[in-house]
């Protein structure tokens, strides 16, 4: 009688191992952006912020009976400045979270090369971000435009207006892409946090002290991140400041802005590919 001795490898499963592709990358960034309750509370706090100060505005404007108030331009793209500070801190935690996790380790672990990595959060970002805007600033009309009436409310066959719809969705990607960038290069939730929000916030108000000692800080104004950045989501204000510095062109001040991204994008490339997770 024989004994049959069973072949340890006809045993073993047989897994099929797909190749690391982009889109199975981005699948799966999606689906971690998306398990996480921060991810939805900022939507929500995004869009209800520049719904907000859509409706103040509006109800400003029924306020001040026979004065020049606010417009709908005015109205619905000064929501962008309070919900720049939520996208950014939205593009902060995509990448710092996985730090403070150790998730980051399996991440690497999958995606050695490491990059393709970062640029499907940069997508996912920039994408939530350029949707919050356009949505935000619709809910924003629809808000204010029972506020404002008919002949208050912004046209939406104007090109002004056609460009802060648009426009806030684009800066508010740039935002998103700014803070994914600066979180990738500090990777700690809390200094990304506060430097991310400086640049966007303290850094102007610095310089509008500093103008004051040097007309250098006059000139480079326009030219920060932020002041640079936002006039491609704000109504025009051309003309209003006859003594303040010169501010850029939409397009022009949007283009200096994304310079300041792809620049701190880069330097977060090279640091992701050389330091240990």
């Amino acid at each position: 009688m024989t004994t049959h001795t069973a072949d340890p490898t006809d045993a073993a499963p047989r897994v099929a191992v797909k190749p690391v592709s982009f889109t199975r990358v981005l699948h799966s960034e999606w689906i971690k952006l998306w398990s996480l309750r921060s991810t939805y509370w900022t939507v929500l706090a995004t869009l209800a912020a520049m719904v907000l100060i859509a409706v103040m505005l509006g109800v400003a404007s029924m306020v001040e009976e026979g004065a020049a108030g606010p417009d709908g331009q005015m109205a619905i793209g000064m929501g962008y400045s309070f919900a720049q500070v939520v996208v950014a801190v939205l593009g902060v935690l995509t990448i710092t979270g996985e730090y403070t996790t150790g998730m980051i380790r399996s991440t690497f672990a999958a995606v050695p090369t490491r990059l393709p990595a970062l640029a499907a959060k940069a997508v996912l970002v920039a994408g939530v971000g350029f949707l919050l805007g356009v949505v935000g600033v619709t809910l924003s009309y629809v808000a204010s435009y029972p506020l404002l009436g008919f002949d208050g409310a912004a046209s939406l066959s104007d090109p002004e207006v056609q460009r802060i719809f648009w426009g806030s969705g684009l800066y508010l990607a740039g935002v998103g892409l700014f803070g994914l960038a600066i979180g990738a290069i500090i990777r700690h939730t809390a200094g990304a946090v506060t430097l991310i929000l400086g640049v966007l916030l303290m850094l102007s108000t610095m310089w509008q002290l500093l103008m004051m000692t040097s007309d250098w800080f006059t000139k480079s104004y326009p030219y920060l991140p932020s002041t640079a950045g936002e006039r491609i989501a704000s109504p025009d204000v051309s003309g209003v400041v006859a003594d303040g510095p010169q501010a850029l062109a939409p397009w022009t001040g949007f283009g200096v802005f994304m310079i300041y991204v792809a620049i701190t994008f880069l330097a977060a490339a090279v640091l992701l590919r050389r330091r240990d997770a």
